[in-house]
Parts: C-alpha cells; sequence; structure tokens
C-alpha cells in the first residue's frame, strides 16, 4: 500500500502509518529499528532497495530524508513538507516513510524525523553518499546509536578516511571497513593455524580504494610490521602476503569471486570470497549496534602512518594518502588513544596474531 502526502506535517504521517496498517490487518508494530537514509533523489532508488533488501534480516522503520534544495531565494523561504508512505508488500518486512524537505525546512531535517522515530528501538542513521564530515555533530547523526557511512561513494576516498579519522565518534562505521570483513577473518584463521611470526605483508589492490588502505592499516595497527600498498588492475581488492621466515601466507582474489589461500607446509585451498552487494553490507551492520573499537583503532591508526612504516620505497598511492591526511588533520596525531590499543602480547609468544573484527 503506498500513500502521497503532500504539504503535511509529522502528527498527519504517524496517523496515516497507524491507518495504513489497520486496513492491511497489521496493527502491531514488529521493527526492531528505525534507520534513517539521507540522500539525494538520484541515489534515493538504490539506497532505499538496498535498505529494504536488509529488512528482511532486520525489519525496520525506513525513513529517507531526500533535501530538494532549489536555486530560487523565494522558494528557499517556502518550507514544504511531502511524504510518500508505504506498508506492507511494498516496503520489505517493516515499513518506508520518504520525506522530500523543501525551503527552509532543508536545514530543520531532524525536527521532522524525531517523531516518527520508532520508541525505545535503536536509531541507525545511513548516508550512501555526500556524508558530513562530523558525522556524530550532524543534527541527524546526534540522534543515532550508529553512523553510517561510505567513503568509497567519495570523490577522494583517501582523503575522506583521514576526515573520518579526525572527528570519529563512538558508533561511526563504513562500508569500506565492512567489505573487508571477509579477508580479515580468513587471515586471522590463517595466523591461528600457523606459529609463525610476521615480518612484514603487502596489500594489494585498486588505487584510491579505501577497502585496501584500511585492510593495510588494520595489520600494520594489529600485526605492528611494515606493511606495504601495491596496485593492481582490481576488481577492488585482490592479494594480501604475509611475510614470513618459513614463506609467505597468500591470499589472492584474482577474479572478484573466488580466492586462493596458500600456506607454508600445506596445499593451495579455494575460499569463497565474493564481492558483496550493498544490501549485504548494510545487513551485517544492523546486526551490532555496538561501538567497533578494531574499526577506530584501524581507523585511528592513520595512511599517513602507514606510509611513514614503508620506508624509502613507498608507492605512489601511498604518498598521496599522506599528503590527504596531512591537510585534513594538520595538528591532531593519527596514533589511536592509548585506552585504544590492543593489549601487548608477551614476549614468549611466536606470532603475532590477527584480531578479527
Amino acid at each position: 500500500m503506498k500513500i502521497d502526502l503532500t504539504e503535511t506535517n509529522s502528527s498527519k504521517i504517524n496517523a496515516a502509518m497507524v491507518q495504513a496498517r489497520r486496513d492491511i490487518g497489521t496493527p502491531a508494530i514488529g521493527m526492531v529499528l528505525t534507520l534513517v537514509i539521507v540522500t539525494d533523489e538520484e541515489n534515493a532508488y538504490d539506497a532505499l532497495k538496498s535498505a529494504s533488501d536488509a529488512s528482511h534480516e532486520h525489519p525496520s522503520r525506513i525513513i529517507v530524508v531526500i533535501k530538494r534544495v532549489s536555486r530560487s531565494p523565494r522558494s528557499r523561504r517556502d518550507a514544504r513538507l511531502d511524504a510518500e508512505i508505504r506498508v506492507g508488500a511494498d516496503s520489505g518486512s517493516g515499513e518506508t516513510v520518504v520525506l522530500r524537505l523543501h525551503g527552509e525546512l532543508v536545514d530543520h531535517a531532524q525536527s521532522v524525523v524525531l517523531p516518527l522515530l520508532l520508541p525505545d528501538a535503536p536509531v541507525v542513521v545511513w548516508w550512501p553518499e555526500g556524508a558530513p564530515n562530523d558525522l556524530a555533530g550532524d543534527p541527524l547523526g546526534a540522534l543515532a546509536q550508529r553512523r553510517i557511512t561510505d567513503t568509497y561513494s567519495c570523490e577522494n576516498p583517501i582523503a575522506a578516511l583521514a576526515d573520518r579519522s579526525t572527528a570519529y565518534a563512538l558508533g561511526d562505521t563504513d562500508l569500506s571497513w565492512t567489505r573487508i570483513t571477509p579477508w580479515r577473518s580468513m587471515l586471522a584463521a590463517a595466523l591461528d593455524q600457523q606459529t609463525l611470526s610476521v615480518d612484514s605483508a603487502v596489500v594489494e589492490g585498486e588505487d584510491d580504494n579505501p577497502s585496501c588502505e584500511l585492510l593495510a592499516m588494520w595489520l600494520a595497527d594489529r600485526l605492528g610490521v611494515p606493511v606495504k600498498r601495491t596496485l593492481s588492475d582490481g576488481p577492488g581488492l585482490t592479494a594480501v602476503h604475509l611475510v614470513t621466515q618459513d614463506g609467505d601466507i597468500v591470499l589472492d582474489r584474482a577474479d572478484g569471486a573466488l580466492a586462493t589461500l596458500s600456506m607454508p607446509g600445506q596445499p593451495d585451498r579455494a575460499v569463497a570470497l565474493k564481492r558483496r552487494d550493498t544490501a549485504e553490507l548494510l545487513a551485517e551492520e544492523l546486526r551490532r549496534l555496538d561501538p567497533d573499537n578494531t574499526f577506530e583503532s584501524a581507523l585511528k591508526f592513520g595512511v599517513a602512518k602507514l606510509e611513514a612504516s614503508q620506508g624509502s620505497g613507498s608507492p605512489a598511492p601511498a604518498r598521496t594518502a599522506q599528503a590527504a591526511q596531512a591537510k585534513a588533520a594538520p595538528a591532531k596525531s593519527a596514533a589511536p588513544a592509548a585506552d585504544d590499543k590492543p593489549a601487548a602480547k608477551p614476549a614468549s609468544k611466536p606470532a603475532k596474531k590477527a584480531a578479527a573484527k
């Protein structure tokens, strides 16, 4: 069922949703969270489709906020709210409200969204693109326990990572980090099977790919070894080499679907490591709403510190990352706070382990 409301307000939208649930015979609310999507008209369809697919795992009230900014001075003064309500089969496993804000109301989106939040339920805000630098300081971001961005959609992803590090707050996360969860799990499992000391590492992937940078920062942060970034034709992240005295541990995915894991003294094995779509990434992030301390530690390690650990042989992309970090945060250290660093490992331990998310 779809209901269109023009020149409306939050009270009328709430009343229309209650009536719609009664009309389709589901007056009870069985949703577990409110997902607020902040986007533009061009990207609203794809974002809403991904959220609707994710709602089959996490039944949610989805609120899409579209800010319609007019160039006309008169139109900017004329505040107006239009809404589209979807319930039942048209809204996945929850209910959907598409809000189009006009005029001065664009600057007060939080006042429209607040009355529509589910009572006593977590709030997640997702910016598919165009996220503010300070997520927690944004009026809509301040309503949420979890704030999701995607630096891959930014014009300069490496500089965006530096901005995220500078303004990080508990609850922030990024889909570029979510994309490497299977890689981190596989590498951690490989090190669990080998009593080897890792001397250095190489991360191979596309240029300006934030997932590659985050994986390299995670390895450097958790293992405490130099990590080199090298370029490939992709797609995305293609290979990781962990260098040990007994031979390399290699996770190589050349086709974006199937990877080969090679370890010293063991036969090569094929592992499924396909590139996941946005709905799968979003569903993973909605499974946990607590702060991700591992992401925080890797992000605050910083692209500049990653480049510095490579020495004089560092590739050009790392130098670009260093410049972006310095420009975005010239006065703030990229190193993680003392409380966020992993516990020191005993000197007698033979291998350095990577901690999975």
